[in-house]
């Protein structure tokens, strides 16, 4: 339950501790170089060492305990073992303090025992904001502050971006970057007992002078909370980006169907992630270059991109990448073309990317000329392409500086935003940073880096949009995951009324298979009725296309030892595909759907879309058209089209069925349901679900 009271009081610790008037530090050494930082980041607050034994601490006179401080400081860290850890923490909280970062490992990373001490830990803190345990801590480079016990590399500056990392190693090289990212904070989080990603979120979404927030994330404690955070701040413009790293255990739990073995840790963090507008990226470099580009040129509202190099092969390799990326290259207008025909002659191929080759270069009214007319097109970024020689003397670089005031007055001339890539981060020469915020360009390093920053963008820029209708997760609970699966028939009765159609069947005794299947008419199919075997053409258990009754009778004797009870069911002819729909409950993503080509190899295939609730019926149908199986729903090669609108229908039925029952869903499972042609709807050809039910 979400505690209005405690969130507001844990708010109001959070921002003494991100921006504090005065600081506490506990420990030796480590206590002596958060000193030492605050110091050389120029923190204009007091500084108190709290030391038993010590007389002094990083030229600061020492006081033994946290009953002799001055005042309940706004932020403290703490650099003592673990346990001792707890009991300061406590004297912190009983003191009024603001917030902590509590520097010790011996926590929860080792096991049991550190399990239990950071239990006692979160018990100790009351409403303090607590950064760790076992982290390095935090940075903030807009007021000056460092409860950071080690080297870094950022500087002052007035607005930018927040990182928050689950590694402290990382945040530590990450604040070293020489890339132009404006860095606001570091704040490297480690075992996150105290605050959680969401409060960070909601207390950095109302600084106006954050621009955007980075996450490094090795696991996700609540994506419940994380989800409304994400939403607030898509609503206030503010991009979040994640780097995520390693595999999240999602809990034991019994499953039986197909969609718990598809719905995999890295599939429900994608659905979290894409659903809440929270591009992920891979590497260290993507993420720094990306949250740049959303810092500096922010969302964009479209894939559409343009190019000028004069290499042909930089040019190829935009037009590849691109492509693999997802993002469009327009063609070159009749006007564009004219006007670049006119400073370019017949000697360039005129095309986007535009490989302008190197007749121009040095000359700067021609090279605005040529960046202009490529600007005016429809896109929204330009790339220029642009590496540097050696450091060396001034006159080496007059070509270069003419390229970059070319490129600044073309993109001022025509109120559209370019961007400078280098190929390689190294040809850059630090001295050329300055000249970069001098003239409002935006450095990229490398151009898959920046591609995936554009993606980035646009996806953000996509979802900003559409951001009143996102709603947050729907938590799920734990609830007991012993409980035996509905049988075929009781299965398909729960979809007849929720309005899914299922194939004319009996189920019937051993001795009434053949009069069920001459009743229904031939072909039939026969099926042993148990909820002991989910998938039953393993096990054996069902029979297709039996054309006569010797055919039934064999069928269900062979048969005998899975079942007394079989379904008798008429066959379903000349499906266009083969569909799947699967719900699982997770403990703590809420209800998972999962939709895609369906079928006994549905596993294999692996051609699905994974969603969390709730779902609109406009996502689905998106969903539906991206999977490899929409080429036959389209109607392939002269075969008739399947009936989308009753697919879609038929998965908003299913996701209504859940909810009106969640306190009790577990799964379901609806594999095959075949797509007959358009207007002829869909069918529930099986189904299995596992619920729990009055006893």
């Amino acid at each position: 339950m979400h505690d209005e009271s405690i969130t507001t009081r844990r708010a109001a610790a959070l921002q003494r501790l991100l921006a504090p008037r005065h600081i506490a530090v506990f420990g030796g050494d480590e206590a002596g170089e958060v000193i030492r930082q605050c110091r050389r980041i120029g923190f204009a607050g007091e500084i108190w060492p709290v030391h038993p034994h010590r007389e002094q601490l990083g030229g600061c006179d020492c006081v033994r305990s946290v009953s002799e401080l001055p005042a309940a400081p706004d932020a403290s860290f703490i650099a003592a073992p673990a346990s001792a850890t707890v009991n300061i923490v406590a004297d912190l909280a009983q003191r009024g303090a603001g917030g902590a970062v509590c520097y010790a490992s011996g926590f929860a990373e080792i096991g049991d025992s550190g399990t239990a001490l950071q239990n006692r830990l979160a018990g100790a803190m009351g409403d303090m904001a607590v950064v760790g345990p076992n982290c390095y801590g935090l940075l903030n480079y807009l007021d000056g502050a460092a409860l950071w016990p080690d080297l870094h590399g950022g500087r002052r500056l007035d607005r930018g971006v927040a990182i928050i990392s689950q590694s402290g190693n990382m945040a530590m090289t990450m604040t070293m970057q020489r890339r132009s990212l404006p860095l606001a904070y570091m704040i490297a989080v480690g075992n996150m007992a105290g605050v959680t990603l969401a409060e960070y979120i909601d207390t950095l979404i109302e600084d106006p002078r954050i621009t955007a927030i980075g996450l490094h994330l090795e696991g996700l404690a609540d994506p419940v909370e994380l989800s409304r955070a994400a939403i607030n701040a898509l609503r206030k413009n503010i991009p979040i980006l994640v780097l995520k790293t390693g595999a999240s255990e999602l809990g034991a739990q019994v499953t039986l169907s197909h969609t718990s073995s598809l719905a995999g840790p890295e599939r429900l963090n994608n659905a979290l992630f894409e659903r809440v507008g929270i591009p992920c990226v891979r590497s260290i470099p993507e993420f720094l270059e990306a949250l740049k580009f959303c810092a500096l040129v922010g969302p964009l509202p479209s894939r559409r991109i343009a190019s000028i190099s004069c290499s042909g092969g930089e040019a190829a390799l935009v037009a590849d990448r691109a492509l693999e990326y997802g993002l469009e290259l327009p063609a070159l207008t009749d006007s564009q073309r004219q006007r670049l025909y006119a400073t370019l002659g017949d000697r360039v191929t005129l095309s986007n990317p535009l490989d302008y080759h190197t007749y121009i270069w040095g000359d700067g009214d021609a090279q605005c000329e040529c960046f202009s007319a490529v600007l005016d097109g429809d896109q929204d970024i330009t790339l220029k392409m642009l590496d540097f020689p050696p450091p060396g003397d001034d006159s080496r670089y007059e070509g270069w500086n003419t390229a970059l005031d070319a490129l600044a007055a073309a993109s001022k001339f025509t109120g559209r935003r370019a961007v400078l890539v280098m190929t390689l981060a190294e040809t850059l020469p630090v001295d050329f940073l300055a000249r970069f915020v001098d003239l409002g360009i935006v450095p990229m390093f490398g151009i898959n880096e920046c591609l995936v920053a554009i993606r980035a963008a646009a996806d953000i820029g996509a979802r900003q949009r559409v951001a009143h209708g996102i709603e947050p997760l729907i938590g799920a609970g734990s609830i007991d995951f012993d409980k035996p699966a509905l049988d075929e028939w009781q299965s398909k009765a729960m979809l007849r009324q929720a309005g899914i159609a299922v194939p004319a069947g009996m189920l019937v005794g051993a001795d009434e298979v053949v009069d069920a299947a001459e009743r229904l008419g031939f072909p039939v199919a026969v099926k042993a009725v148990t909820a002991e075997l989910p998938h039953k053409t393993e096990a054996g258990a069902v029979r297709l296309g039996l054309h006569d009754a010797a055919a039934v009778r064999e069928a269900a004797d062979a048969m005998s030892g899975l079942s007394d009870r079989y379904l008798i069911e008429s066959m379903i002819e000349h499906p266009v595909a083969e569909m799947f729909i699967g719900v699982t409950r997770d403990v703590r993503y809420g209800f998972v759907l999962v939709i895609g080509a369906g079928g006994v190899m549905v596993e294999l295939l692996d051609d699905v879309a994974t969603f969390l609730l709730p779902v609109s019926e406009s996502e689905i149908r998106t969903a539906l058209q991206r999977l490899r199986v929409a080429k036959a729903l389209a109607g392939y090669r002269s075969q008739p089209a399947g009936d989308i609108d009753a697919t879609v229908d038929a998965v908003m039925r299913v996701v209504k069925l859940v909810m009106q029952n969640a306190d009790g869903f577990l799964e379901l499972d609806i594999n095959p349901l075949f797509v007959m042609p358009n207007g002829q709807g869909v069918v529930a050809a099986d189904a299995l679900i596992r619920m729990r039910t009055a006893d």
